[in-house]
């Protein structure tokens, strides 16, 4: 049953969020190149620039969404308190100095967002999500504590610039304790393998909060390993580890996606997926690259939440795909895919004769090329020369959005120590380049469909938790 209210607390909260929104704005276009250290408690560079601008514009567009959407819901106020809230923690959350601050607002984004999970307090289903989720949370804020405990101590300083400055002095056995806590904090709040059921069994959550937390709550991964990147960049292994983590999430989170049949739970999946794309480009050395992956998805995910009901009441089937593609369309392919990786490499500084990460970045760009061309090409509801035409017109420019703002992320983060270290291949690169081809083999002859015996499997390792499952439609209309 659809409820009045008459409590103003969600316009005023609604219009607070894009005043935050508007002052972030304001500050990073008017002082593009602030620093300031006012005591050992808060510090704003341009990681906390670039984040406020990102945290706010979706908090605004969620609160007003939740307008419409949440008219009527129980607990409104509740909500939107708990919804605003979570805002100004991630605020602090990236503007935090001092240790203890970091953790505590870590925990506290935690515990508030396993709240909305768990916002529907009817549903069972909720409240074992929410139960689920915070459990993570939890085990991921023990993790963080640890890591800053031992860096604390090891460096005798409890401020974050503290410790990175005396990252070079500290023994290589704290350096790779503290790294190997850090990166297991990040997989655990951006669900990476095998950490990502809590996500995956969070579809209980309400709408916009499915749409804040997949653009912006679970980047805090990748977030935290921009903020200690010099920690986490000091021993090539745990680079290593990152990009294997990484690497593995994007494969699964990507496959899964293939097989779902639940609309929210495909953006999920996907949201694994690119979460493992971020983490890998923090593991290649490329933290701008890999906040510029956090900006474009956080954008597009929140949309496509927000949009979802949209996409369920759609009916009208998609024109079918081409079986194959003729030479034309593979010549223009392989011309889409070096002229793309080129570019990419030109507008970005990557060398496309010295032989790096920067290398595997670029070749991942080749590869995302060369679907989103094969996609296009094979649209059968466009004529070949519209097709062909429309390559060009349409991932150059996309191509060059993606490289302005890793630019753009770049020239901010002049500030944010080890924001770049490019590192040497190892076999690791060439197993994961090797990997992802095969996969990308394996989608475009649909294996995952082919084969019985892989569906089930890939369908089995991305069930959600049993208990958090909502199957009685009925119980909609009663929340």
């Amino acid at each position: 049953m659809i409820r009045a209210t008459s409590s103003r607390l969600p316009r005023v909260l609604t219009r607070l969020a894009w005043g935050l929104f508007a002052l972030s704005l304001a500050a990073l276009v008017w002082s593009p190149s602030l620093e300031w250290a006012g005591d050992a408690i808060l510090r704003v560079d341009g990681l906390t620039r670039v984040m406020a601008l990102v945290t706010t514009f979706v908090s605004g567009i969620v609160h007003s969404f939740s307008r419409r959407y949440m008219a009527g819901a129980k607990r409104l106020n509740a909500f939107y308190v708990r919804l605003f809230g979570l805002t100004l923690i991630v605020l602090l959350l990236t503007a935090a100095n001092h240790l203890v601050l970091f953790a505590g607002a870590w925990a506290a984004m935690g515990w508030v967002l396993a709240d909305l999970i768990g916002h529907i307090r009817g549903w069972p289903q909720a409240r074992a999500a929410s139960r689920y989720a915070r459990q993570h949370f939890l085990g991921g804020s023990a993790l963080l504590a640890g890591a800053l405990g031992l860096l604390g101590a090891g460096a005798e300083a409890w401020t974050i610039s503290g410790v990175l400055a005396a990252v070079g002095t500290l023994p290589p056995l704290i350096v790779a304790g503290a790294a190997g806590l850090l990166l297991l904090a990040a997989m655990v709040q951006s669900a990476l393998v095998p950490f990502h059921w809590w996500l995956l069994s969070s579809m209980t959550a309400p709408t916009p909060v499915s749409a804040f937390m997949h653009a912006g709550l679970v980047n805090a991964g990748g977030v935290l390993l921009a903020r200690f990147a010099p920690v986490v960049f000091e021993l090539p292994v745990v680079m290593g580890a990152i990009v294997l983590a990484g690497g593995v999430s994007a494969l699964l989170g990507q496959a899964w996606m293939l097989v779902q049949t639940d609309v929210k739970r495909q953006l999920g999946a996907s949201t694994v997926a690119q979460m493992g794309f971020m983490v890998l480009q923090c593991g290649l050395g490329f933290i701008p690259a890999a906040i510029a992956h956090l900006i474009l998805h956080g954008f597009y995910k929140a949309y496509l939440f927000l949009a979802s009901g949209s996409a369920v009441t759609h009916t009208t089937p998609e024109s079918p795909e081409a079986s194959d593609t003729g030479i034309a369309e593979g010549l223009v392919t392989a011309a889409a895919a070096i002229g793309g990786g080129a570019l990419f490499a030109t507008l970005t500084g990557k060398s496309l004769t010295a032989l790096n990460s920067g290398t595997v970045l670029t070749i991942f760009v080749v590869l995302a090329v060369v679907h989103a061309t094969r996609t296009l090409v094979r649209r059968t509801s466009l004529s070949r020369p519209v097709r062909l035409g429309l390559i060009p017109a349409v991932l150059l420019p996309a191509l060059a959005l993606y490289a302005g703002v890793y630019k753009g992320v770049g020239m901010l983060f002049t500030d944010v120590p080890s924001a770049v270290a490019p590192m040497a291949l190892t076999p690791l690169h060439a197993v994961l380049l090797v990997a992802f081809g095969a996969a990308y083999v394996a989608v475009e002859r649909r294996w995952h469909r082919a084969s019985t015996r892989l569906y089930v499997m890939l369908r089995n390792t991305a069930q959600p938790l049993s208990t958090t499952l909502l199957n009685n439609r009925d119980q909609y209309n009663a929340h």
